[in-house]
């Protein structure tokens, strides 16, 4: 056979494939792009969610921190022991009742209601909102709430143990001829009492009547110069320096807790924090904590809560 005969024997898709590769038909090239256009579909739509979880994960993370935030106030201002729990379910089972006559409920009660309508005062928000949210989300609000409550309690705890330990010491001193232990048992004796009278230290080690302790008697300390005055032990009471170098402490800043001239000159804090943001306008400073929970005035809550607080520590310095 002839090389013109080999030649002309070859098919002619076999001599394509000697020259070059071979081109795919027009339908596998469609399909391959079919199928590429559907995976970069798939990637962006999972990257649109993925972009959607990382912004709900954040705008929940920024509520719950919002949440923690507000809740720091509640044992300062609103209640001392009792939980935001307790007081909404004390004023749902209230309106459930019916219960309008101050009559039909115990002191207990009262003192829930009203802690109630100090939290709705404080938080103006707290009823709209909880009114439009699921039950899940409103009971999670709740814990975050009681959580930033008491981690409130302890950051204070912890600032008043090192500073009441700083300012009990010179204040012991100032008790002229009194050794140190004496000077202490004596701020901390009930003010109606006379601790010098060794009655009086035997009469409270063994519980005698009239030597008991009770929910109306008051260490020494907390009175104006240490000292009560037996015929009204209203006066002077919450006016020891003491007490309000602890409040200054935790509702202005510790270093103004320095401030204080003399014992007892009942310091308006709330005052001199407006006087001192006058002074600074125009500049920018840290917020303190009752320009954060919006505390206008000095509050009977907020006095008891300094008043446990620095009564603990005083008992340990």
């Amino acid at each position: 056979m002839s090389r013109n005969d080999d030649m002309s024997a070859i098919d002619p898709e076999d001599q394509h494939s000697d020259n070059g590769p071979q081109q795919p038909p027009e339908s596998s090239q469609a399909e391959s792009s079919f199928l590429q256009a559907r995976q970069r579909h798939k990637i962006a739509q999972l990257e649109e969610k993925v972009e959607t979880l990382e912004s709900g994960c954040t705008i929940k993370e920024r509520q719950m921190n919002y949440y923690l935030a507000q809740g720091r106030g509640i044992r300062r201002i609103i209640t001392l022991f009792n939980t935001i729990e307790d007081l909404v379910t004390k004023n749902d089972r209230r309106y459930d009742d019916n219960l309008n006559d101050e009559d039909a409920a115990t002191i207990d009660q009262d003192c829930l209601h009203m802690g109630y309508n100090i939290l709705t005062r404080t938080l103006l928000w707290l009823l709209e909102k909880s009114s439009h949210m699921e039950h899940d989300d409103y009971i999670r609000m709740l814990k975050m709430l009681r959580q930033g409550a008491d981690g409130a309690r302890g950051d204070d705890t912890s600032k008043l143990k090192a500073l009441v330990a700083d300012w009990w010491t010179p204040t012991t001193s100032i008790l002229a001829d009194s050794p140190t232990m004496h000077a202490c048992g004596k701020l901390l004796c009930l003010a109606e009492l006379d601790w010098d009278n060794p009655v009086t230290k035997a009469g409270i080690r063994d519980r005698s009547p009239g030597h008991i302790v009770t929910d109306l008697s008051f260490p020494a300390f907390l009175y104006e110069k240490y000292t009560a005055d037996l015929d009204n032990l209203e006066e002077g009471l919450f006016k020891g320096r003491i007490l309000v170098q602890g409040y200054k402490a935790v509702f202005t800043s510790p270093s103004s807790a320095k401030n204080i001239k003399g014992d007892g000159n009942g310091t308006d804090v709330i005052e001199n924090n407006r006087h001192a943001r006058r002074a600074n306008c125009g500049i920018k400073v840290k917020k303190h904590v009752a320009q954060i929970i919006k505390m206008e005035k000095v509050t009977a809550c907020s006095i008891a809560y300094i008043a446990c607080v620095t009564t603990m520590h005083a008992e340990g310095a």
